[in-house]
């Protein structure tokens, strides 16, 4: 009996290394762009490759773009002083959906995780430190994990001293949840950071 072709099973296999994809998804996508017309299945190849070829770093935050800097260091209106920092560059388009925040950002490229081996040096600290001055806000947004915890004690500590102020988001119950559904350390958290009605 044949097996199936090697083009097929390539493709299932680079499709099943991203991420929240198993192998019986990755065949699904498969098999729907071999069932696709053939200018969907060019359409998608040439989106990957010019995504690789134009997307680059900014300069100063280190978020994504294909015109360093990014629109958002670029744009006078923004306010400088305020410095929101995240894990990855993903997270800037989670806080720019809000609306709530109109200052920078600048992305750290990860999270202190010394089981991993990811030190300091392995982020995207010293220039946080240079861009950080005298007057200035930096808001801390790494993830609630311990990882993402270490991280802000790191940062904070870092700014210790001097006049620059230093916040974290505020941790709480997501709209719509259940008492009952909600861990320990966020229902903590949400009690700790109660505000008056």
């Amino acid at each position: 009996m044949e097996s199936t072709p090697e083009s097929i099973n390539r493709l299932i296999e680079e499709f099943s290394r991203f991420p929240g994809i198993g192998r019986k998804t990755a065949q699904r996508m498969t098999f729907y762009l071999l069932n696709a017309q053939n200018n969907q299945a060019m359409d998608l190849a040439e989106a990957v490759i010019n995504m690789k070829a134009k997307v680059q770093l900014c300069s100063e935050c280190s978020g994504i773009t294909e015109k360093d800097p990014c629109w958002i260091c670029a744009n006078p209106k923004r306010d400088h002083t305020s410095i929101c920092i995240v894990e990855d560059a993903a997270d800037i388009y989670s806080v720019e959906k809000t609306n709530a925040f109109q200052g920078v950002y600048h992305v750290l490229g990860g999270v202190l995780s010394p089981l991993d081996g990811i030190g300091p040096d392995d982020l995207n600290i010293k220039s946080l430190v240079k861009r950080a001055k005298q007057g200035y806000e930096v808001i801390i947004a790494t993830n609630p994990s311990i990882e993402g915890e270490a991280t802000s004690l790191y940062i904070a500590k870092l700014f210790d001293g001097k006049d620059i102020k230093v916040t974290r988001l505020a941790r709480g119950m997501p709209v719509g949840g259940d008492l009952e559904y909600i861990d320990e350390a966020t229902l903590l958290k949400a009690m700790e950071g109660r505000t008056s009605l």
